[in-house]
């Protein structure tokens, strides 16, 4: 492993950390009514997409961030759509 695969670990870490909170938060209150719809199905969508590339590329720091961060955000979309359709 290089200095530079490192470096894509570290940085793709801290990114995929910061969605453990949003998660939390939304798991715990039961409530996703802060968070963007739209904006969640896009990022969803660009980190499928940075999955897709990683692998194509065969970078493993492209390839294990982005798809720790793919179930993050595919969880909370998820819970996004359910507590939306159980609002009534």
């Amino acid at each position: 492993m290089t200095g530079i695969d490192l470096l894509g670990f570290a940085a793709g870490a801290l990114t995929t950390c910061a969605f453990w909170p949003q998660l939390q938060k939304t798991w715990i209150s039961k409530s996703a009514g802060d968070v963007s719809l739209s904006m969640l199905a896009i990022f969803t969508t660009g980190v499928c997409l940075w999955f897709l590339y990683g692998l194509v590329l065969h970078s493993w720091p492209i390839i294990v961030t982005n798809f720790i961060t793919l179930l993050l955000t595919g969880a909370i979309l998820a819970l996004k759509l359910r507590y939306r359709t159980h609002s009534g």
